[in-house]
């Protein structure tokens, strides 16, 4: 009996994160041209730039990213004065990271040239695969949050 084979390009899981790290690669053209940023550094401070102070572990939590790579997109953005880290109170240990103004104006310059991105992007596709990719992605999530 031939060994059972799986067919990468068809596995669901693969697709997804190819088409993930494709679309992810062709957005970060963006802010690496506009701003020199990587991808962990872009996602740090967009992070930041949406819910405003966060912890490295609430950063990494939110943004699906590595404590590593936190961690030196942190450092990135605080040599840029991008942002700020304060110690806690009652922790030490634990910092809260706040974006600085230079920080924020960067975010908010890359805010509408991400909307732009996403738009063209899913312009691309007609009504009805706009509407069965966004409620495909959302079944997905549900019931990946529900296991």
């Amino acid at each position: 009996m031939e060994p059972e084979i799986l067919e990468l390009e068809s596995f669901l899981p693969y697709r997804l994160y190819r088409l993930a790290d494709t679309v992810s690669r062709e957005f970060s053209k963006i802010y690496r041209e506009r701003h020199g940023l990587t991808r962990p550094e872009w996602r740090t401070l967009s992070g930041l730039g949406q819910l405003g102070t966060m912890t490295a572990t609430e950063l990494g939590e939110q943004s699906a990213m590595h404590k590593t790579k936190v961690s030196r997109a942190v450092a990135e953005l605080e040599r840029r004065r991008w942002l700020t880290r304060t110690a806690d109170e009652k922790d030490r240990r634990v910092e809260h990271l706040t974006l600085t103004k230079a920080g924020l104006a960067a975010y908010r310059e890359m805010v509408p040239l991400a909307k732009a991105f996403e738009r063209e992007l899913l312009a691309r596709l007609s009504a009805e695969e706009r509407a069965a990719v966004v409620g495909g992605v959302a079944a997905l999530e549900g019931a990946l949050s529900a296991a």
